[in-house]
């Protein structure tokens, strides 16, 4: 028996969950007089359990199990994207991981910004000098030539 097909004969099997589990309770006051014990705003018990499997998942797809978790607790999703920004863009994260990130995500940090605008008002200066004419005129689109 080759042992290629050794291991292709045995049969294993992986199976993974993950589990959010999120339980609450709330008690109203009853000594308010009348209307107390109605609170319109609160539901007197809550339960979620989000169940997920995760014998595959990668990190994104954890990261939107999570945001979907988060929702149902009642965050807001600014919250959540800032929380999960806070992951990358933070003290304890190496700069070169960080410019990483804004490399794949096409973002500008606040650090590269004065060489940005550099950038832009050279490239600004070149347009200018490309809309003028070979006796120094300026060209004019055809709408503003028509009228």
């Amino acid at each position: 028996m080759r042992y290629d097909s050794h291991i292709r004969n045995r049969s294993m099997t992986y199976e993974a969950t993950v589990q959010l589990k999120f339980d609450a309770t709330f008690t109203p006051t009853y000594g308010s007089g009348f209307g107390s014990t109605v609170v319109d705003d609160f539901i007197p018990e809550e339960h979620y359990l989000i169940t997920a499997p995760a014998a595959d998942l990668n990190a994104t797809q954890y990261f939107k199990l999570f945001e979907k978790f988060l929702l149902c607790v009642g965050m807001c999703p600014s919250s959540i994207r800032s929380g999960a920004m806070s992951l990358v863009f933070n003290d304890c994260v190496d700069q070169k991981e960080q410019r990483k990130i804004c490399d794949e995500y096409e973002i500008t940090m606040d650090e590269d910004l004065e060489e940005k605008f550099k950038e832009w008002k050279i490239r600004d200066e070149e347009w200018e000098r490309l809309k003028k004419g070979p006796m120094g005129t300026v060209l004019e689109d055809e709408e503003n030539v028509s009228n």
